[in-house]
């Protein structure tokens, strides 16, 4: 059944520049569809058009009857002295009002007896009951724990709440409303990643329509089955995941370059028939003219193909490293707090060349602090962090700073990269920084804007160490996978806190894990370590099956590790640690040997060498998989692969 119908809508915001233009697609009841296309493609006019917030110039509009649709665009404005308990609560608004009725009516009945209104009261009360009005406690509960809203949250004034925080509150508030539609407009975007999970889960079981935007891959992999994308103010679309997307994209546009650059082979060679024939005609022969003519016709009816559109992506690449050693950074005994919060002590962690480590945790366990004390924007309150002689640090922050604001973003190059006027205006067009844009004052762009300017000046260093806080936070899809490319061509060791999945996915060999002030080490990429996850929950609850909802569209699932180059460094880096996990247990062997006679010391040596033993295991089971990986790539195989379920 169609439950949203969309025909020939435009919507222009300055004259002769329209977002959309004629678009026009429908959405069946169920459907999970992902809006996708470049930042001011007019997904989110589209979102709000949907909802009668915006008016479309032209072109029709259907939602189906008695369909409610939710929508989180600005954050609505609450009475003064509403705490978050209270905005939450406005999702019962109706529940309220029933309940509010039949306190009445019972009233009212205590007086006299009336048929009618006992009837209106059955009504109500089954009505009541059906709504959810007695699991309404229950549902906030568990809302407010999957999107982590703590109960000191919940009796906080809604205004005193971040912008991140009030779009949490009114997530959470929206999945409480009774909706059909959900339009979701970046819902990861304040989201760690625990929340996120319960969020995919939560859409996995939601029985409604669901249309969203985000630029979070690995979300989108996981929720929908269908891609809308937005090109020049018009619809294409896509029956599957982002993966599946992503490849059929790059398949359609080589497609169309082929049938393109056919067509103008075959133009050409009309065109040089034609012009002979014009100028054998000019020679005396008019009748060729003609032939000429009817030969020009033909071209006009052949030119059905325009040239295909790439996105523009930027074309930059980090410098190389400076240090080649095994040993980059040490972390002794390391510890902060902030008045009685601890946020993490006894940190003992070591940084070798090619580990790619993600740093993962929930909101304001200390990741980012963290960061800043290896680049000495923090101290700890104890403990110390030791470099290698000629180790150098890459870092860019989650929040951009920059010392002159008012300076041009040439001028910020020139002073601070002591680069040529010509180097510096080569490397800004290189971040799509061209034109007139290079004279615009550094505090007049968009936080993506100074992202992509401070990634111009960084990426140019040579470093062996490349510290990164949130890396695509501000980054439309082209660019993420821009940057992905460039992270693939960097040769040093790499240390980032992300909550793009789709990134910790594809560089991470090593998981840092900050939780309840401990940081845990995992030696293995996010796959094997979400799988460890579920083996320990499985043999804590006893394991349980879930049930899947049923796809409708193929799914593709794409290698982790980013080709053949990446598996390499990869393999490289798990047969370094293999070596060094050996050199531990011959030394433990040695150990043992010594002290056969002292069954204390024995015991304690053996208990180190099961540890060890567990970690070697683990280590050699990754570089089977990466080894079998390597050899599948290089013998042709593709490492994207697509089932329809």
């Amino acid at each position: 059944m169609v439950e949203i119908s969309v025909r020939e809508l435009t919507k222009e915001f300055e004259v002769g520049s329209r977002v959309l233009d004629g678009l026009s697609f429908q959405i069946d009841s169920g459907e999970r569809v992902g809006i996708l296309g470049k930042n001011g493609a007019g997904k989110t006019t589209l979102f709000r058009i949907l909802t009668g917030e915006v008016r479309a110039d032209s072109g029709e509009v259907s939602i189906g009857s008695d369909k409610r649709l939710g929508l989180i665009s600005q954050i609505p404005v609450y009475p003064q002295g509403f705490t978050v308990e209270d905005v939450l609560k406005t999702a019962f608004s109706h529940l309220r009002e029933m309940e509010g009725e039949m306190e009445r009516l019972t009233a009212t009945m205590k007086e006299h007896s009336d048929g009618n209104l006992l009837r209106r009261y059955d009504a109500l009360a089954t009505a009541f009951e059906s709504g959810g009005g007695y699991e309404t406690d229950t549902r906030l509960g568990k809302v407010c724990n999957g999107l982590g809203i703590p109960p000191e949250m919940r009796r906080t004034a809604f205004m005193q709440l971040s912008g991140g925080e009030k779009t949490r509150v009114n997530l959470a508030r929206l999945l409480l409303v009774d909706t059909d539609i959900l339009l979701l407009d970046e819902p990861t975007n304040h989201l760690d990643l625990k929340a996120t999970q319960w969020l995919e889960e939560y859409l996995e079981k939601y029985k409604g329509t669901v249309l969203t935007i985000s630029h979070d891959r690995y979300f989108l992999d996981k929720v929908i089955t269908r891609v809308i994308a937005l090109r020049e103010g018009k619809a294409e679309f896509f029956q599957g995941n982002y993966s599946f997307y992503a490849v059929e994209k790059e398949k359609r546009y080589l497609e169309q370059l082929r049938q393109y650059e056919k067509e103008q082979a075959k133009l050409k060679q009309l065109q040089t028939a034609a012009d002979k024939l014009h100028l054998w005609a000019f020679m005396g022969n008019d009748k060729l003219h003609k032939r000429a003519f009817s030969i020009e016709k033909r071209m006009e009816r052949l030119k059905t193909t325009d040239r295909p559109k790439q996105e523009r992506t930027l074309d930059i690449r980090f410098g190389e490293k400076q240090f080649h050693g095994d040993e980059l950074l040490f972390l002794e005994n390391l510890a902060k707090s902030f008045g009685d919060r601890r946020l993490f002590s006894d940190v003992n962690l070591q940084i070798e060349e090619g580990d790619r480590i993600a740093l993962l945790g929930d909101n304001g366990t200390g990741k980012s602090t963290l960061l800043k004390i290896l680049m000495e924007e923090e101290r700890p309150e104890e403990g110390r962090i030791k470099k290698g002689p000629t180790v150098s640090l890459g870092y860019l922050p989650q929040q951009i700073h920059f010392s002159h604001p008012e300076r041009s973003l040439l001028d910020t190059m020139l002073y601070e990269q002591n680069c040529s006027t010509q180097d510096a205006r080569d490397r800004l067009a290189a971040f799509q920084f061209r034109g007139e844009d290079v004279f615009k004052t550094v505090r007049s762009l968009s936080g993506g804007e100074q992202s992509r300017l401070r990634l111009c000046m960084l990426m140019n260093a040579k470093i062996s160490l490349l510290i990164l806080d949130e890396p695509t936070n501000h980054l439309d899809l082209s660019s993420r996978e821009w940057i992905e490319s460039s992270v693939e061509d960097y040769e040093g060791a790499l240390l980032f806190v992300s909550h793009d999945r789709y990134f910790i996915n594809r560089f991470a060999n090593r998981i840092w894990t900050l939780e309840n002030g401990v940081i845990s080490d995992y030696r293995g990429d996010y796959e094997s370590y979400q799988a460890m996850l579920e083996r320990k929950r499985q043999l804590t609850h006893g394991g349980r099956d879930a049930k899947s909802r049923p796809e409708k569209a193929p799914r593709v699932q794409k290698s982790t590790g980013g080709g053949t180059k990446q598996l390499k460094k990869d393999l490289s880096a798990v047969e370094k640690r293999l070596e060094k996990v050996e050199e531990r247990l011959e030394t433990l062997k040695e150990e043992k040997e010594a002290y056969a006679s002292d069954y204390q010391a024995l015991e304690e040596i053996m208990a180190r060498e099961a540890e060890i033993m567990e970690e070697y295991e683990a280590l050699f089971t990754q570089w089977e998989e990466l080894t079998q990986r390597c050899e599948a790539l290089e013998a042709g195989c593709d490492d994207v692969t697509a089932s329809t379920q």
